[in-house]
């Protein structure tokens, strides 16, 4: 037995017990004839104590141990003469009367504390070092303890979890897929799942009725900090269902998880706010409603009231208020408008009325507008005197909502309105139900081919396919999309007719999704599905703003993980076996 106990479980009523710990050393500190060495687990911290004068070897033999030694420890517990009131075994220290290392360590690269020394590359090379410090590995246990949840959640709510193929075909309507080549099939490839989409809609054709999977999904798709080449969905789906009761019992799995992670209690009925409000108030599908700042469109304000060429020739000019701030400095305000102007928001400049608490008015286009105009801006911004008025145009509407939306989350973190201790959760409904793709020149499925279109627009597929709405739904928290779904198409007809908008050959789509249209002909029940993104939730729970550090061995920006050296050059003998050839060009 290496152990009798954790580093983190002995107490004050444990004094005069022989124990056996086993664990790192977090730190040494020399004091004269006394060692005192910190051991560090899983479960805690407890201080081992080392004195000359009752054992000198041993004594010798600690004030060797470095930083990461792994060892064993035996000794008596004591009460410390100079308690720790920030860890829970601060009352108590060892004897130590032997001692063993079980493994010696080379120096780390960086400190293993909560507050570390070592920069994201250092520690994704060396992660299982990072794996040590309690901060990450908490995160960890979190996602641990939330899936407990939600499986323990689904299985009280009849889902069955059901493992669907890692190896699939590849379906290239939608993101990248990551393809596999088969050696046994020479010149074939298998495709990473994107999500089992396909797969969970013919468990509902199988009769399984309700279906869940913690799955692992691949999009090959160009990174940022919420997304990763391989991440983890809380897969589901239901039959004999309709929107509201997949809305209805998934909010019910949100607000347990809240309450059991979190302490919160999210409100009885959460909002819905439909795709058109959403861009219309926040400039995002995923707003963030924490915090007020709704946009005001001011085309009847602004467009023809002035001689101001910017708004006169603009297709949208929106603001938002931002209270308290007229005192905003020119050099706050610059800041601004640099920020805006940033490749990644996309304006190309910013304009500002600023309502003094004495009563008069700034504006950076003074000289354009009559005093009437700010009075009339003033009302319709709902502004008050020491409020800022930020205000952007553009000749593309949504693009333009967009970029306000930067303006407005960037104003968020400079006043702290987005307090990662306040949850705000929102439904978005009636998104559109397909999307120009300028790559492709072609109308594509918003969400995938096979999202149910609302049935009052079913009539406008032929002649306005770009105005009809789908039965879709997103979840959305803090302004992070934590999950979404839809109800599926289960008529063939209906089906069909998606694939032709989508500009799918009948023989197209047979080969691509022949097995789906197959089994519908086969009495395909009505169903639908969400799914929540694991990865994503366990950051917004752990008040993250990543969620590279809730995944024990993430990727980094480029896709690469920098631990195992992947992606790499394989042998020539592999790539003879699959009978590719690799041609870079050169």
């Amino acid at each position: 037995m290496y152990r009798t106990n954790t580093c983190g479980e002995l107490r004050i009523s444990d004094v005069g017990k022989n124990v056996k710990l086993a664990g790192w050393v977090q730190r040494s500190r020399k004091m004269g004839g006394m060692t005192f060495v910190d051991l560090r687990d899983r479960y805690g911290i407890t201080q081992l104590a080392f004195n000359e004068e009752l054992d000198a070897d041993i004594f010798a033999k600690a004030n060797k141990l470095g930083r990461e030694y792994c060892i064993q420890a035996i000794g008596t517990v004591s009460e410390r003469q100079s308690k720790n009131k920030n860890i829970p075994t601060g009352d108590i220290e060892i004897i130590v009367s032997e001692l063993s290392v079980l493994s010696e360590s080379l120096t780390p690269p960086f400190t293993i504390e909560d507050n570390t020394d070592g920069g994201d590359d250092i520690r994704m090379k060396y992660r299982y070092l990072d794996l040590r410090r309690p901060a990450v590995r908490a995160n960890l246990e979190l996602r641990h303890r939330m899936t407990i949840l939600i499986r323990n959640f689904l299985d009280s709510k009849d889902f069955i979890e059901v493992e669907t193929p890692i190896l699939i075909g590849s379906t290239p309507e939608g993101a990248r897929d990551f393809i596999v080549p088969s050696r046994m099939n020479p010149g074939q490839f298998y495709a990473l799942p994107q999500s089992p989409q396909t797969l969970k809609q013919l468990l509902m054709v199988s009769g399984f009725d309700r279906y869940f999977q913690i799955a692992k999904c691949f999009r090959d798709e160009d990174l940022r900090a919420d997304r990763q080449p391989e991440f983890t969905q809380i897969d589901c789906e239901m039959s004999f269902v309709d929107q509201d009761d997949v809305i209805n019992l998934f909010e019910d799995m949100a607000r347990h998880l809240f309450k059991e992670v979190r302490g919160v209690d999210l409100p009885e009925k959460l909002q819905q706010m439909t795709w058109h409000d959403a861009m219309r108030l926040y400039g995002s599908d995923k707003p963030d409603i924490r915090f007020g700042m709704e946009f005001v469109e001011l085309m009847d304000t602004l467009k023809g009231t002035g001689s101001f060429p910017v708004f006169n020739d603009a297709a949208y000019i929106g603001g938002i208020c931002v209270h308290g701030c007229a005192n905003y400095t020119r050099k706050q305000l610059d800041q601004l408008t640099d920020f805006v102007k940033r490749p990644q928001v996309g304006a190309k400049g910013l304009v500002y009325v600023k309502y003094n608490e004495d009563g008069s008015v700034k504006s950076s286009i003074d000289k354009f507008y009559a005093p009437e105009v700010w009075n009339s801006l003033k009302e319709v911004m709902g502004a008050k005197d020491g409020d800022l008025v930020l205000i952007l145009s553009g000749d593309n509407a949504n693009k333009t909502r967009v970029q306000l939306c930067s303006l407005r989350l960037e104003m968020g973190d400079r006043l702290g309105l987005r307090d990662k201790d306040k949850f705000e959760c929102l439904w978005i409904v009636d998104f559109p139900l397909f999307e120009w793709s300028d790559e492709e020149q072609r109308l594509m499925a918003t969400h995938h081919p096979f999202t149910m279109p609302n049935p009052d627009d079913i009539p406008l597929l032929d002649e306005h396919p770009e105005r009809v709405r789908a039965m879709a739904y997103d979840f959305v928290c803090n302004g992070i999309e934590v999950g979404g779904g839809s109800l599926r198409i289960h008529d063939c007809n209906l089906q069909e007719k998606m694939f032709n908008i989508l500009g799918f050959t009948p023989e197209r789509a047979m080969a691509q999704f022949g097995f789906l249209i197959n089994a519908f002909k086969y009495g395909a029940p009505p169903h639908a599905g969400l799914a929540f993104g694991l990865d994503r939730f366990v950051s917004i729970m752990a008040g993250l703003d990543s969620i590279r550090d809730c995944i024990a061995f993430p990727k980094n920006n480029s896709g690469r993980d920098v631990m195992l050296d992947a992606p790499s050059a394989v042998d020539v003998k592999q790539l003879d076996e699959l009978q590719i050839k690799v041609d870079l060009g050169q």
